[in-house]
């Protein structure tokens, strides 16, 4: 009975997922297709997605890069209340939920994010045009272990 019970704390703990934000479920996901076609018809949707985290701010944890299949998206913290793991995150899925927006990026803000994510200085400056694309506001993030 012992080994039965602490082989089910055992796998408990491996399908454990990590919360930042307001706690939130992973149930009721949107497809992003869906998501995405609505935020570009609307401007901005409140919706719940999920992808595969690319990278996330090294320096403070204060945004992430999610890989959504057919495009990648920015997600910012609501009121910068949260931030998420600077590192141990990338290739792990996760569930957001918040705000998807149509966002115009300007050049100072993607050269911010290049240098939070220690790209050279090469790298930066070749960085000259605003960039039209969804990014994402979550009020709530559920990292899967």
């Amino acid at each position: 009975m012992k080994k039965i019970i602490i082989l089910a704390l055992v796998l408990t703990a491996c399908k454990s997922a990590s919360y930042f934000g307001d706690k939130i479920s992973s149930e009721n996901l949107v497809s992003y297709k869906d998501a995405k076609a609505q935020s570009f018809e609307k401007g901005s949707i409140e919706t719940k997605i999920e992808g595969t985290i690319l990278e996330t701010c090294p320096k403070k944890g204060c945004w992430m890069k999610m890989d959504m299949g057919s495009d990648t998206v920015l997600v910012r913290f609501k009121d910068y209340s949260f931030f998420v793991p600077t590192e141990g995150a990338e290739g792990k899925s996760a569930v957001i939920q918040g705000n998807l927006f149509v966002d115009t990026i300007s050049v100072d803000m993607q050269r911010h994010y290049a240098e939070d994510a220690g790209k050279s200085k090469a790298e930066i400056e070749k960085i000259t045009e605003p960039k039209l694309g969804l990014s994402f506001l979550a009020n709530g993030v559920i990292i899967n272990k």
